[in-house]
């Protein structure tokens, strides 16, 4: 895979949240994080970004050990300090504390430099009855589809 070709996408997210404002973060890693992940040996499937002490973190994000890597090799699902600046930190941080709102990473990716960079939306959960909605909706616009193509 190319550098530019790497998306990983957490699709458990937009099924169980209702996505209301994204941001591109930065993440800390190791040398053999981001080889891991070039390799495109992540997944944010149980990923959730929490505060602690003015910071952000995420939490459960699951990226492989790297296969040349020796005593060098990181933990898999360690917790990783996500770059923001100090103004979105403190916004985030009020928001998180209302009822209801959280954080939840969507997409990692790699940019344009080179950099890991992973996109977190402020999130409200979803219910039981809006998930159908949403099958629902899928399933009409798939007949609607399938009715124009012939």
């Amino acid at each position: 895979m190319s550098q530019a070709n790497i998306r990983i996408k957490n699709k458990r997210a937009r099924r169980e949240y209702f996505l209301l404002e994204k941001y591109v973060a930065g993440i800390v890693l190791t040398g053999t994080e981001i080889k891991s992940i070039r390799n495109g040996k992540a997944n944010l499937a149980d990923a959730y970004c929490i505060f602690e002490s003015e910071e952000l973190f995420v939490r459960g994000m699951h990226i492989a050990e790297y296969s040349y890597g020796s005593y060098n090799n990181h933990i898999a699902k360690r917790d990783r300090k996500l770059l923001l600046t100090s103004r979105e930190l403190k916004k985030l941080n009020i928001k998180i504390k209302e009822k209801g709102l959280t954080l939840v990473p969507t997409i990692l990716f790699i940019n344009d430099r080179g950099l890991a960079k992973l996109e977190i939306a402020l999130a409200r959960g979803k219910h039981y009855y809006d998930k159908r909605e949403d099958l629902k909706k899928r399933d009409t616009q798939r007949e609607i589809d399938r009715h124009m193509k012939r």
